[in-house]
Parts: structure tokens; sequence; C-alpha cells
């Protein structure tokens, strides 16, 4: 693994899939390639969560943080939850702006820059949870919002596919095509590190407090 670059640092952590994704990347106007890393943990995350970010940003750096971005879910309960603590932890000790995004988003933006998803218009990421449901969120390009991608309905779960066709009505999106949910990573994670060098540009404050995870069901099961 590269050094990290010289200057102020932006750090960015993923967990909301079964591969946690950690980058970094210098927080500039034009920022340099970022270190990208992918760990394949499953269940181990627990134990190996802070030694897989040291691997890529030593504890000795960590006072060069300028800010940092973590991604909310919708994932798993354990995952989410701690890398969420952990970033949480970091930006309380360290005075720094944190960025919750969700991973959906990650993944709308990943699919409008690869132009899979439509380059005008609303789509659709969805993806089948059995014996729960779906969870759906609505997207679209827009260079207004944050990272270029409009966040029109964040993820939730729909129980049953008539209140999803539902939704897609009260929306006006009932046409707008549908993609699989699926993280990448790292490469969610690189565009968790585009979200807050936007959100740096912007100067836009971003307290540690609100970032809290999204389950798409409740941990005792009565869902969202």
């Amino acid at each position: 693994m590269s050094s990290p670059p010289p200057g102020p640092l932006l750090l960015a952590l993923h967990s909301s899939s079964d591969t946690l994704g950690v980058a970094v990347q210098r927080l500039a106007p034009e920022p340099e390639a970022p270190l990208l890393a992918a760990f394949p943990l499953g269940r181990g995350l627990s134990n190996q969560l802070l030694t897989c970010i040291e691997s890529v940003l030593p504890a000795s750096e960590w006072p060069r943080l300028a800010r940092l971005a973590v991604a909310t879910g919708p994932g798993g309960f354990t995952g989410t939850r701690l890398t969420i603590v952990v970033a949480r932890t970091l930006a309380q000790q360290l005075g720094l702006p944190l960025d919750g995004i969700s991973s959906f988003r990650l993944m709308a933006r990943r699919l409008h820059r690869q132009g899979v998803a439509p380059a005008v218009g609303p789509f659709w990421l969805v993806q089948d949870l059995p014996r729960h449901g779906q969870v759906a969120g609505l997207y679209a390009a827009d260079p207004e919002a944050l990272g270029g991608i409009a966040e029109a309905l964040p993820p939730r779960l729909y129980r049953q596919p008539h209140d999803l066709e539902a939704a897609a009505l009260q929306a006006g999106a009932e046409a707008a095509p549908r993609f699989v949910a699926a993280p990448e990573l790292p490469q969610d994670a690189a565009e968790l590190l585009a979200f807050g060098q936007d959100a740096a540009r912007r100067r836009l404050s971003a307290p540690w407090a609100p970032v809290l995870p999204l389950y798409p069901t409740s941990p005792v099961g009565a869902g969202v």
C-alpha cells in the first residue's frame, strides 16, 4: 500500500456489504488518485475493522484528517453500525465534519458515471430481501445536488410489490428504469470520496451526531 499523500486528508469508510471499503485522498480542489482498498471480511469485520483502516491510513496519520465520509447503508446491522460508530468517534474526537451518504446513492452515482443509468430522468435501485420484500430508492442526475446525484426517495423497505408500485406512481416514476442495487468495493468507496470532496468544496457543515445507520429491517423485526 502506498503512503498517504501530503496535506489534509479525506477518509471514506464503506461497510454496507460483506466487504469493507477504505479510501483515502488528499482534500483539495483537484485531488490526486485515491488510495483504495477492499477487505472481504464478512463476519470478521468487528475484529479487524481498525486493523484494516490502519493498513491504509496508520493511526499516526489520523491527526492529518480534515474530513470524513461514511456509507450509512442500507446494509447489514453489525457491519454498518460498527463502521459508523468508528467514523462518528473520529469526527467527535478530532473535531471533523462527517458526511453520511447512503450506499444506494453511491451505487447510483457509479452507475450514472458508467453510463448504465440514464443521463436524464429518474431511475430506481432495487434490492430483493427474501422473506422481507424489496429495498428501493429513487435517483436522478442533478448537477446542483451533492455529488451530482439527487436522492428523490431514500432507500426504504417495501414489503409488498404493490407498495413499491404505489410509491412509484406517487413520485411520477412508474416508468423509470430499475437496476439491481449491488455494491462494488472499493469502487463505491471512491464514490464516497467524491461526495466528501464536493461537500468540502461547497463548505457544507457536517456534524457527526445526525449520521446514523439505515436498516432495511429493524433489528427487532419491526421493519421500516
